[in-house]
């Protein structure tokens, strides 16, 4: 089972739903239009919307899947006085006295830049149910990160 924010489950809603009803269409029309050109064996424009085609089968149903499996978060039912999925922490890397703040979020909503890291990263996971002002340590490819919650929020 995978937690979801509603905006994320939304975008993947979103996303499956243009793949079948817009995207899918056309890829099957270029297929029979490559199709009707003669020899598939030696027709590229065939090969290629074959692949395309793979391709675009291939992410419906992972994005199914994902909707499958998914629970939309009620962020009223989560502790406001610890880390968890959702919410916003800063911290200091005591080794380098660098502040940080990051949003805990699932797998299928990591985006660094945008400053949301997955629960299961290294940082994420030593974070999960932390309270303000303890040292959470995460083992990652260059060592051992010692980081000191400074504050707990809920976006």
């Amino acid at each position: 089972m995978e937690y979801l924010s509603k905006e994320r489950y939304d975008e993947i809603a979103s996303e499956l739903k243009h793949l079948i009803n817009e995207v899918y269409p056309k890829v099957a029309d270029d297929l029979a239009e490559a199709s009707a050109q003669g020899d598939r064996s030696d027709n590229a424009g065939y090969r290629e919307a074959r692949r395309i085609q793979g391709k675009t089968i291939s992410r419906i149903r992972f994005l199914q899947r994902i909707l499958e499996h998914a629970r939309v978060i009620d962020t009223n039912h989560l502790p406001k006085d610890r880390v968890c999925l959702l919410s916003r922490v800063e911290f200091t890397n005591l080794s380098t006295q660098t502040r940080m703040t990051f949003q805990i979020v699932s797998p299928h909503e990591m985006d660094l830049e945008a400053g949301k890291i997955s629960l299961k990263s290294p940082i994420g996971a030593a974070l999960m149910g932390k309270k303000v002002g303890e040292i959470a340590e995460a083992q990652v490819p260059s060592g051992l990160l010692r980081l000191r919650i400074e504050r707990i929020t809920l976006d």
